[in-house]
């Protein structure tokens, strides 16, 4: 991981990354527009420094991230879903009003964007021109590039900005940030993408592109492409030496192709500028540098009285009611919570927080049933009493109170001094969170003296967003109980329902039963009938087998008996042949061995399963199509011995959303049956460790493949290493045709 100076590093860790305001009106539109897509939403998205910093962040934080690292900005939209996407654009808008409000230094970011577009395009072009394979990385490298340019000034203020107004180049700039800082905006960047977790080529494309071209020969794919796309963007022609060095690196690439490539990321630029109302950037002086934050002079400090004091506080009450329409609006408690840190984090740079929520059976505050935070909040449950740390002071006087705030300063208790570590801070900062007047829990966040010395003058703004906060976790809690207790309604009289069912559909199966025993009895000994009639009482068993158990507890699986497959697909196909395939016109070939071939499953569950295929195949086919029926022993899985049964037609073949629905269960809605057959097939097969594959085009068939235990236990021991197992071949039973 980069390292940086502390002071750099403690200076960044509060740096915001401004957006440009029409990228942010245009993702409040659309993600307000149900027919957009995440491809929509991320095309944007990729368009601003800003929000890409903002999207990486959250999708990559321990409360969403499951495993792998998120790198493209549509996965890391679809981790962390549209109603997020909303709060954190929502956020950002809201932060840019403040910000109108205060003082500092006033720079046009225009030239900067359009220029972080523009090698972002290029990057994009470059690397599907010489084959990297993950051409959006490329994209995204290319716009962050730059990206600690944005946050150094966001962090440092006024004397960075005073550095960008002496510079007269990019180039410079980079050893003019080292002499000053001791850092370059390509270590911050690169500081950057290490929180987020991903992978060390991608921080060397923001790192690398300032290096010397006879080093960049020598570095990773990646770290070339985003070095020449920002060689390319700063000349509006391809200098000699940069061409030299693309040849080096890449061999198919000549400068008329770099010369179209550039075209077509330029023109790509401009597109996207005019779409989103960007301003192109104003002319400069000649030889001044481009691609920068143009410094245009300071704010000037409004003067703050009585009549200012009262509209700010209106105005930050109007502020955060979009947000808080935004956290109404989420379904669950980790989806608030996510929320809720991630607006923290843009709108007052509280990088590091946990919550405490208030238990109403004992009165105590703990943060145990809250996901994502560190141990020591999980395992407290601290009374609210003001002694005992200044989480439960916050709680009892309903005020913001924080460690920074007394001078000098109160003594800590250890559970504060813990609490401070956890959150790898000096200081703790607590925003009580109530609703209705009552307090239902204290965000904790970890602050240093600086931070609250810029925060202290928002403190009716952090008061209200803790409002909000409890505002929005009681809205949840209220709605949880109400949807458990209507669901706990509608299970018992669905339970009620399925047990009157049962006993009305238990009367006629029985007497069917009995009237099929008299049946047979009067049949001649040796007749025909007398298998059919087996049969069919055995189904009409199963079936007064399910109604039973609708209204039953599931009860754990028992150990599967074997049986012979071969045998139970004759008798289903001597039962369900008529009324499934020969009265629709519908072909049947079987392709049995023989000989038996055992299976260790569930009897019951492999006749439900192949029912259900047959049957959907049935209204799937038309009248002259054909299925076929097919069992093949002696095949190895993952060193186990199975039998394939093999389920082939040439129908209209299946659409994806049906084939999804064998390896996904579907959720079962009132009106919406089609689908629940398949599902249910995929149900079993998973119970029954089954494994399934489905290979299907419209137009062309289908074939469904089920790989059956081997009912012989040996037989599922790996064999020795060299011998190769006996594979039998099905051949045809014409018995059945």
């Amino acid at each position: 991981m980069h390292s940086l100076p502390d002071s750099i590093r403690h200076a960044i860790q509060s740096g915001r990354v401004p957006s440009p305001p029409q990228v942010l009106l245009r993702l409040l539109q659309l993600v307000d527009d149900d027919s957009t897509t995440m491809t929509e939403l991320a095309r944007l998205v990729g368009q601003d420094p800003g929000l890409c910093t903002r999207v990486l962040t959250a999708a990559n934080s321990s409360a969403v991230r499951r495993g792998k690292e998120l790198q493209s900005i549509e996965s890391c939209l679809m981790a962390l879903g549209t109603r997020l996407v909303r709060s954190i654009a929502t956020c950002l808008s809201v932060r840019s009003l403040f910000e109108e409000r205060g003082s500092g230094p006033e720079v046009d970011l225009a030239d900067f964007w359009t220029h972080s577009l523009l090698v972002a395009e290029i990057s994009r072009g470059l690397a599907v021109a010489t084959h990297y394979p993950r051409a959006d990385e490329a994209y995204l490298a290319g716009l962050l590039h730059d990206v600690g340019e944005l946050i150094m000034l966001s962090a440092l203020g006024e004397p960075y900005a005073q550095l960008l107004a002496s510079c007269d180049s990019e180039s410079s700039l980079s050893a003019m940030e080292v002499d000053l800082l001791g850092a370059h905006h390509g270590e911050i960047g690169t500081w950057l993408a290490d929180q987020w977790h991903l992978d060390s080529p991608f921080a060397d494309g923001i790192l690398f592109h300032h290096q010397p071209p006879e080093q960049i020969v020598g570095a990773a794919q990646l770290a070339q492409v985003v070095w020449l796309a920002h060689a390319l963007a700063d000349d509006d022609e391809i200098p000699e030496a940069v061409g030299e060095v693309a040849r080096l690196m890449f061999d198919n690439l000549d400068d008329s192709q770099l010369a179209a490539l550039c075209a077509r990321a330029t023109q790509r630029m401009s597109m996207v500028a005019d779409a989103i109302g960007m301003a192109a950037p104003a002319a400069g002086k000649p030889g001044a540098a481009r691609g920068l934050p143009r410094v245009l002079g300071n704010r000037k400090r409004t003067t703050v009285d009585a009549q200012t004091e009262i509209a700010s506080l209106i105005g930050n009450k109007a502020l955060l009611q979009p947000l808080q329409d935004d956290l109404l609006g989420l379904d669950t408690d980790a989806e608030v919570f996510l929320a809720l840190r991630e607006a923290a984090r843009i709108l007052f740079d509280l990088s590091h927080l946990a919550f405490l929520l208030h238990d109403t059976t004992d009165g105590r505050l703990s943060g145990h049933n809250v996901s994502g935070q560190a141990a020591i909040f999980c395992q407290t449950r601290l009374l609210c009493e003001t002694h005992r740390s200044l989480a439960a002071a916050a709680a009892v006087s309903n005020q913001v109170r924080c460690s920074h705030a007394d001078r000098p300063p109160a003594p800590a208790s250890l559970l504060d001094v813990q609490f401070a570590r956890a959150l790898c801070s000096n200081g703790l900062l607590c925003i009580p969170m109530t609703a209705h007047d009552r307090t239902t829990g204290v965000i904790v966040a970890g602050v240093s003296r600086d931070q609250y010395a810029a925060l202290s003058r928002r403190l009716p703004c952090l008061l209200n967003f803790g409002r909000m906060a409890g505002g929005s976790l009681e809205h949840w809690r209220r709605a949880r109980r109400v949807r458990t207790q209507t669901e706990e309604e509608t299970a018992a009289r669905f339970i009620q329902q399925t047990r009157r069912m049962v006993h009305e559909a238990g009367n006629p199966l029985t007497i069917i039963k009995g009237y099929l025993r008299i049946l047979d009895g009067k049949l001649p000994p040796g007749a025909a009938a007398h298998r059919e009639l087996e049969v069919l009482t055995e189904e009409i068993e199963r079936v007064s087998s399910i109604v039973r158990r609708m209204s039953e507890i599931p009860a754990a699986l028992t150990s599967a008996t074997a049986f012979d497959i071969g045998d139970l697909l004759r008798e289903l196909l001597l039962l369900y042949r008529q009324p499934l395939f020969d009265a629709r016109g519908i072909a049947v070939q079987m392709l049995l061995p023989a000989q038996p071939m055992d299976i260790g499953c569930d009897r019951d569950s492999v006749k439900q399963i192949v029912l259900n295929v047959w049957k959907n195949a049935s209204e799937a086919l038309a009248n002259g199509q054909g299925i076929t029926i097919s069992l093949t022993g002696g095949l190895m899985h993952q060193g186990l011995r199975y039998v394939e049964l093999r389920i082939e037609d040439n129908g209209p073949g299946m659409s994806a959303a049906a084939m999804e629905a064998i390896f996904h269960p579907l959720e079962a809605r009132l009106g919406e049956p089609r689908g629940i057959g398949l599902s249910i097939v995929g149900t079993l097969a998973r119970r029954q460790g089954i494994p399934v594959t489905c290979r299907s085009q419209q137009g062309s068939g289908t074939v469904i493949s089920f790989l059956l235990p081997n009912g012989k236990r040996s037989d599922n021991v790996p064999r020795q290493p060299g011998k190769a197992p006996h594979e039998k071949h099905a051949s045809p039973d014409r018995r059945q045709e």
